[in-house]
């Protein structure tokens, strides 16, 4: 895609170096042996998956983990010779494929199991495993080792891994959670179970309990910019996004109007910027009224409620704004962690909801390295 048209209306700024940083960053907690497991679930929590997974297997990372098989595929097309774990539950209609492409699987329950069992006897392939361990998170895996005890010995099945999710509530709910797993593992292993992997650790268990990185860590947030803000080292992260849109309109509503949907009557004439993005570009409308974006280095409030393709800014008290000018929604002078609180949002959640049709501008040393477009594809 042409850059005049990726920048036509809205697009994402991706700053390769700034997730390199991360990435090495992240990795210099762990010890030389941990495997680094790279989280590139929801199209790289909204950097867009195939190239944010090459960018980072250039500079090391080899052990990639998605929430779907369609992700894991796509990883799939991107690094033939990448290591690649689904973590959600196995679907069965996508097992076949993803022992014949080497992609590692997550089994949750017996059923699971034995439907992985099935497609590995029928691909003749061995289906590589991991065993997930419910130890408290309550949302996917073996409430205990007796549950998972079928799975051993189960015909084409190499148990590869064994893992479990810490909730993060406390240090002592964490506790709790490591010496659930370690015996649960224990007891697996007792069974014959021979796994070349256990892993426990996301990017705020990596932060806060280095000492349980086990044989690997997954780390997702920590790589986009979204780095543990209990880190003490929380500010050596980078910005790695940055979403700007195109004002298209500039035009004057009397004091006592209402803009766009909004009835909330103006307490002045005010100046009104339209710009090109909205709701389903990922600019929630939960910041209706309390964000800002930032045009020519300065504020400019969001104007009643943002829609579904444009919003609308105050931009009276900022001199020159016109038609083609650029507003940051998010970046720059806006940080994530400020941007999601205005919205009362979750940080991964304010990246991963931008629009797929937002064109992804992929920057190195401050120029253009690489343009996505899905639209275009």
């Amino acid at each position: 895609m042409e850059t005049d048209r990726a920048m036509s209306r809205v697009w994402l700024e991706v700053d390769e170096d700034a997730l390199i940083y991360n990435y090495r960053l992240a990795k210099s907690l762990c010890k030389p042996e941990t495997a680094f497991i790279c989280v590139v679930k929801a199209n790289a929590y909204g950097l867009g998956l195939s190239r944010t997974v090459k960018t980072l297997y250039e500079a090391g990372a080899d052990w990639f983990a998605t929430a779907t098989a369609e992700e894991a595929l796509a990883v799939r097309r991107a690094l033939p010779d990448a290591h690649i774990l689904v973590m959600g539950a196995a679907e069965s209609a996508y097992l076949g494929r993803l022992i014949a492409e080497d992609i590692s699987v997550t089994v949750n329950t017996v059923e699971e199991g034995r439907a992985v069992s099935k497609a590995a006897e029928a691909c003749g392939k061995p289906a590589k495993v991991h065993i997930k361990l419910d130890t408290g998170l309550h949302r996917l895996g073996f409430c205990s080792a007796e549950e998972a005890l079928p799975m051993i010995g189960l015909p084409g099945f190499f148990i590869e891994g064994i893992y479990s999710h810490l909730a993060l509530r406390s240090r002592e709910q964490s506790k709790a959670q490591f010496t659930l797993f370690m015996d649960a593992v224990k007891q697996l292993k007792n069974a014959g179970a021979r796994p070349q992997m256990l892993h426990l650790l996301d990017s705020i268990g990596l932060t806060r309990y280095p000492e349980w990185q086990l044989d690997a860590v997954r780390v997702g947030a920590f790589l986009y910019g979204n780095v543990p803000v209990s880190w003490e080292r929380y500010d050596e992260g980078r910005a790695v996004a940055a979403l700007k849109a195109r004002v298209t309109r500039v035009a004057v509503a009397a004091k006592g109007e209402g803009v766009g949907y909004d009835d909330t009557p103006l307490e002045r004439d005010t100046l009104v910027a339209t710009l090109a993005a909205g709701y389903v570009d990922g600019y929630s409308r939960a910041l209706s009224k309390k964000g800002y974006v930032m045009i020519h280095g300065q504020k400019a409030p969001v104007l009643g409620l943002v829609c579904m393709d444009q919003m609308m800014v105050d931009v009276t008290d900022i001199p020159g704004v016109k038609p083609g000018d650029t507003a940051t929604l998010l970046g720059g002078g806006i940080s994530l962690r400020e941007y999601a609180a205005l919205g009362n949002l979750n940080r991964n959640e304010s990246l991963a909801m931008i629009g797929r049709r937002v064109p992804r501008i992929y920057l190195r040393q401050g120029k253009i390295a690489a343009i996505t477009a899905e639209m275009e594809e």
